[in-house]
Formats: C-alpha cells, sequence, structure tokens
C-alpha cells in the first residue's frame, strides 16, 4: 500500500536566514547604457535591484506559505521500475461532487505545482451541465518539494509512471490529464502508455506535433492567417536567442547548476527573464515572482535539480523526448489550447498528427503559462470536453460514477 501522508510547506528559520545572508553578499554585474530596448540583452539591472530588495526586505515568505498551505497538499511513496521510491509532492483538491473526474494536471519549467491554484475554485465546482473534477497536480521529481530523482537516465518515461502510479494510489483507477510545456511531454507518454485503459483522454497547451506527410494526389494545407503569424512567431523564439536557455540545459545543466543553486539572484534573473518573454503581457507583482522563484530557491531536490530531466529529454537512447512525443496515438482522445502568444505555435492542422483531436480552442490572449495567466480558458475547455452530453460525456467509468462510453 502506497503511503499517501498530509503535508505543510515549512521552510526553516535557517535557510530563511541564509537568504538574507546571501542576498546581503550579491555583488551585481555592470550595465551596458544606451540600449533601445533594455530587454536586449537580458534582464535590466534596474528591475533586478528592484527585486532583490523587495526580496530582501519586503518579502513575507512566512505569509505566503501560509497561504499556500491552505491548499490542501500530500506526499506519496512512489517506487519507479528500475530506480529508486520518491516521496511525491501534490495538491489534492476533492469535488464536493461525488461522481466528479479525476484530473492529474502536470506543470513545466520554470513553473510549478503552484500553477494550478487560479483553476482550482473552478474545477472543483460542477456548473449547469458541465462536469467537476477531483484535481492532483504534483510537484514533479527534481520540482518544488518532491524528492530527487539522484540517477541518471530518469527521463519522461519514468515520469510519466509515477504520477500514473501516485492516480491510482489515490484510487483513481480511470482519470484524464492536463499538461503543457514539460507537463505535454509526460501527459503524452502517459497517454501512449497507460491509455486507453487508464488515460481515458487528456487536454494539452504549448503543443509540438509532427508536420503530416505531403502527398502528391492532395494539395498542400492552406496556411491560415494565424497558421503564418505562428510560425513567424515560432522561427523568432527558436532562431532570436529566445531558445538558447533550453540548449544550454540540455546540453551543460551541470554547469548552470552551480550559479542558480549558489546565487539567489542568479536564480532570480535566470527565472524572471522567461516570466516577463514568456507571457503575453502579464502584469507580474513583485511578490508573484519572488513566490515562483522562491518555490525553485526552496526546492527540496534543490534550486538547479529540475535541469536533470532537460539532459535527459534530449540524450534518451531511444530518441528525443519531443520526437517521441509525436507518435500518433490512436485511441485516447485529446483537447488541444492555442494561445496566440505561446513560443511554439505550428499550424492547428499538424495537431492531428498526435490523435484524434476531439476538441480545439484558440485563444487571443496567453502565453506560455495559460493555467496562471488565464486559467479561465483552460477550465472552460475542460468543462467543454466533458459536458454532459458532450463528446467525451461518460467517458471515466469507475470511482466517479461515470459510465463507459466508446
Amino acid at each position: 500500500m502506497t503511503s499517501i501522508t498530509p503535508f505543510k510547506i515549512s521552510i526553516s528559520d535557517e535557510r530563511l536566514k541564509r537568504l538574507q545572508q546571501k542576498l546581503t553578499l550579491t555583488d551585481l554585474p555592470s550595465e551596458v547604457t544606451g540600449l533601445n530596448n533594455p530587454h536586449s540583452r537580458g534582464v535590466p539591472l534596474s528591475e533586478i535591484k528592484r527585486l532583490a530588495f523587495h526580496w530582501q526586505h519586503n518579502f513575507n515568505w512566512r505569509a505566503i506559505e501560509a497561504k499556500i498551505n491552505e491548499i490542501p497538499q500530500y506526499t506519496a511513496h512512489i517506487a519507479v521500475d528500475g530506480f529508486d521510491t520518491y516521496d511525491i509532492h501534490f495538491v489534492h483538491e476533492r469535488s464536493q461532487i461525488n461522481n466528479a473526474i479525476p484530473l492529474l494536471v502536470l506543470h513545466g519549467w520554470p513553473s510549478s505545482f503552484l500553477a494550478v491554484q487560479p483553476m482550482l475554485p473552478l474545477l472543483v465546482e460542477e456548473g449547469i451541465d458541465e462536469p467537476a473534477f477531483h484535481v492532483v497536480a504534483p510537484s514533479l521529481i527534481d520540482f518544488g518539494f518532491s524528492s530527487a530523482s539522484n540517477k541518471s537516465g530518469f527521463n519522461i518515461e519514468q515520469h510519466a509512471e509515477a504520477y500514473h502510479k501516485l492516480m491510482i494510489a489515490l484510487g483513481y483507477n480511470k482519470y484524464v490529464v492536463q499538461g503543457g510545456d514539460i507537463g505535454y511531454l509526460i501527459t503524452r507518454a502517459i497517454a501512449i502508455k497507460y491509455g486507453p485503459q487508464h488515460c481515458r483522454a487528456y487536454h494539452l497547451n504549448n503543443v509540438a506535433p509532427a508536420e503530416p506527410p505531403s502527398k502528391e494526389d492532395e494539395p498542400s494545407t492552406q496556411l491560415s492567417a494565424s497558421d503564418l503569424k505562428g510560425l513567424a512567431r515560432t522561427q523568432e523564439f527558436t532562431t532570436g536567442g529566445g531558445n538558447a536557455y533550453y540548449l544550454l540545459q540540455t546540453t551543460k545543466p551541470q554547469t548552470l547548476a552551480y550559479s542558480l543553486t549558489d546565487s539567489p539572484l542568479g536564480l532570480l534573473a535566470w527565472i524572471y527573464e522567461k516570466l516577463i518573454s514568456w507571457t503575453d503581457n502579464y502584469r507580474w507583482t513583485d511578490d508573484e515572482i519572488l513566490t515562483w522563484v522562491s518555490i525553485y530557491y526552496f526546492s527540496t531536490a534543490g534550486p538547479a535539480a529540475s535541469l536533470n530531466l532537460y539532459y535527459e529529454m534530449e540524450h534518451g537512447a531511444d530518441g528525443t523526448a519531443f520526437d517521441k512525443a509525436k507518435k500518433y496515438i490512436s485511441d485516447v482522445p485529446l483537447g488541444v489550447a492555442r494561445f496566440e502568444k505561446d513560443l511554439i505555435l505550428l499550424p492547428r492542422a499538424w495537431n492531428q498528427t498526435l490523435g484524434p483531436v476531439v476538441w480545439e480552442s484558440v485563444s487571443e490572449k496567453g502565453g506560455h503559462f495559460p493555467t496562471w495567466e488565464c486559467s479561465e480558458v483552460i477550465v472552460s475547455d475542460l468543462r467543454g470536453m466533458f459536458r454532459k452530453n458532450g463528446i467525451l460525456f461518460g467517458c471515466v467509468e469507475g470511482r466517479n460514477g461515470y459510465a463507459h462510453a466508446e
């Protein structure tokens, strides 16, 4: 039997004091002046100074910690085949509706389990002809308050196994999944390995589908204005420096790890850059930014442990994680959300190479962190996919009481 234990975040006074000491002793770099775009070379010095001052003098971690601890959290001991037994930290918010649908929500980088927070009150409530959900949102292994993986070879497939076993341990023999970024890759792996027997359907954002093969007897797919705009944004991101973080994290993560682990400001600048440039003009508060960064700084596995997965994703013995995620999955229906300010925006018609797409949405607002930026869109998609008399109504059976639907 898997041990499920209630969990509260409780960072020691010693660690908080250590953070203050580190911030006090920080040395700041010089900066080139007279730039037309202050962000053209990275994070402006003035913004880091402001955030550093706030982190050291005004940011109240204890109040943030208490607020996060209002969310029901637990840990579970989960054994992963060929590796170890890991303590997985997770949010588990059960709906008052007994026949609610079990929903596994998987985050990415530099996000965390906390990205589910804005959606929780919406997901657990039942609407008119719309389902409620029992929500499970883990800290990925090597992230947040879950264990460190500690071994090479711990890849997307191992993560998929761990969170599938978590759902089974919670009594959810059949469930649905929502994921984006790294969560997209893990969700696809879950659908491949555990669908449709357990994973009955899934919803994705940040998708990276394969290009459909061209056929001589059929005209090429006509690209829409949205497709062309998305391809231009994708090109800008991949060749204009936006993807540089990925090249570093997938090749020399250990070198970067020293800076992220030893320097709170190094960690802050590395993550802050992405929060600002990957969102759709989202108005981050300083407390929001520092909360996201602090979860990495106080991470059980360490501030840089999350980089381990990036290396494994590109160095798997049987191919890269993104290549494997392009496999067509014929027996698990999916929904896809497109946010026009996301980073990778391939033509919508390509989504059909992933599997049977039963739901698509396009949002003019929103970037790479939609569960935080515009949570109502993700919630609306999930409700639409599984609503009464909808195409997936009744696809989950068992504990939630829905009848099996083929």
